[in-house]
């Protein structure tokens, strides 16, 4: 049988969602990153490319008014400077703030009027180093991005364009136009916030849709898993409502047909499970009576076997042990029909389990004997109270023991008792012939044998096992085997000490230590 092994998740829908949204997370992510990149980088650009434009423009004009006002006196020519600064700093209310820093060049030794100023209190050392030397090596036009500071006020991002400039009867200056970037930060701001924003809200409709798709596919299949549960409680009723006629529809009808079939099958095993179960309490029954009558004959005669030849004195001991595993197979059958009938019940009362095995122990030691072996008690505590149904526990005792004796190979028993406030454990260890893999697996079984033909030879049904591991569970407790060829195999019983009770622990292994793992 294939079997497909599922993930464990609560929701199907919501794992789903779950894992389309982080998927959808990263990609949108990955493109708002690259999108806002790439704008950004436009923005800049477009904006450098404007404000070099601009500079150039207001650096040629100053410079045109200067060579026109040669000749002009030092105060003619400090109205043109204080002009410049005042019309390039006279903006509408949707330019960026501009500054002008007019410096004297490193290299001007000229004596004269000195026309060096800033405008609006700007900190002359809003103009970069590198920018400084830059205009001063190349006689061109130069920029850097740099912080427009103002004296005692504060800064912001600024762009830095400057050329040198010569001012009449004073030489050549450096002048440079620094151009504010509040807008240009605002506007990329804007753009980062609106692809947030964006990105939100399109995580918000996928999964939105997500959902509305997830539900049309899951509601089916919800569907089915709970009328499937339903099957599994008794109720072969219900079935998977069809109203379209697609894929899931398909599903549905498959579904349906497979219940019927399911139905049916069910029904017909349990009507032949009742038909199997009826029988063999019918029969069982209905063999007492013959067997009650063969077993009064048989006494008569095997009272009188020694009148007889030796042949027939011998065929009447054997119609003795016959009918006494005769007797037992009944019994067995009787009992496994009460098991099936869920009719058996528990007769609870408080007895000593170490003196319940050490009667049984003592009980099977002539039986014991006879395949040259010794059963051990081994205990720590000489009393041990418990509260459950005494004519079972025994039975499960003597059928363990007997087994261990059957399989031994005249190697020694052990029988362990271990237990604690809630539970107790009583382990039956022989180190005989042991159980593969395969009978392991099957010790359980009714009619099963690990030997078919030493079953026969000892009388064996079959059905002592099984019995012993209803009789366990009966009480709410547990029957666990182990084994190996050629080591043995070990028994464990554990029960709750009072009936009604769930066991809380397996005081035993039925593995032995030394074959832990």
């Amino acid at each position: 049988m294939r079997r497909v092994r599922l993930k464990p998740a609560k929701s199907l829908a919501l794992r789903v969602i779950i894992s389309t949204l982080l998927l959808s997370f990263g990609v949108i992510s990955l493109t708002g990153s690259v999108l806002n990149s790439k704008l950004s980088a436009g923005i800049k650009k477009v904006n450098l490319d404007t404000s070099i434009i601009e500079a150039r423009s207001i650096i040629f004009d100053a410079q045109y008014q200067f060579a026109i006002s040669l000749g002009k006196n030092s105060k003619s020519i400090m109205k043109i400077v204080e002009k410049i600064v005042n019309t390039t700093t006279s903006l509408s209310s949707y330019e960026n703030p501009r500054e002008i820093v007019l410096i004297r060049d490193p290299k001007n030794k000229k004596i004269g009027n000195n026309y060096e100023l800033t405008s609006n209190l700007t900190d002359p050392q809003s103009i970069p180093e590198n920018l400084r030397k830059q205009v001063l090596k190349n006689k061109t036009l130069g920029w850097s991005y740099t912080r427009l500071q103002y004296l005692g006020i504060g800064s912001s991002q600024a762009l830095a364009i400057g050329d040198e400039i010569v001012i009449p009867n004073s030489g050549v200056y450096q002048m440079y136009v620094i151009f504010s970037l509040a807008n240009q930060n605002t506007t990329l701001a804007l753009i980062k916030n609106s692809l947030y924003l964006t990105g939100f809200a399109l995580l918000l409709l996928i999964a939105l849709i997500i959902w509305l798709v997830i539900r049309q596919v899951v509601r089916p299949v919800k569907e089915a898993a709970r009328i499937a549960t339903n099957f599994t409680s008794g109720d072969f009723s219900q079935r998977m409502i069809i109203e379209s006629a697609d894929e899931l529809a398909a599903l549905g009808n498959s579904f349906n047909e497979m219940a019927d079939s399911l139905e049916k099958q069910i029904r017909r095993l349990e009507n032949l499970s009742r038909v199997q179960q009826r029988f063999v309490s019918d029969v069982s029954h209905e063999l007492r009576t013959p067997l009650t009558t063969l077993r009064l004959a048989s006494e008569v005669i095997n009272t009188a076997r020694l009148e007889f030849e030796p042949n027939v004195s011998r065929s009447t001991e054997l119609l003795i042990a016959q009918l006494d595993r005769f007797e037992r197979l009944l019994e067995d059958l009787l009992e496994v029909s009460r098991f099936d009938a869920e009719v058996a019940v528990l007769e609870s009362t408080d007895f000593d389990i170490v003196e319940l095995v050490n009667k049984c122990t003592s009980d099977l030691a002539m039986v014991a004997g006879e395949s040259s072996t010794t059963m051990r008690v081994i205990t720590s505590q000489n009393l041990i109270i418990i509260n459950a149904d005494i004519r079972r526990i025994e039975r499960v005792l003597r059928n363990l023991l007997s087994n261990a004796i059957e399989h031994c190979e005249g190697k020694p028993i052990e029988i362990s008792i271990l237990a604690d406030d809630l539970d107790v454990a009583i382990a039956v260890r022989d180190f005989g012939v042991g159980l593969d893999k395969v009978s392991l697996g099957r010790v359980f079984d009714r009619f099963w044998r690990a030997d078919p033909s030493r079953a026969r030879i000892r009388g064996g049904t079959g059905l002592g096992l099984s019995i012993a591991l209803e009789d366990a569970r009966l009480h709410n407790g547990e029957l666990d085997a182990w084994g190996q060829l050629g080591q043995g195999s070990n028994f464990v019983l554990s029960l709750p000490r009072k009936v009604g009770e769930m066991i809380n622990s397996r005081l035993i292994n039925s593995k032995p230590p030394s074959f832990a793992g």
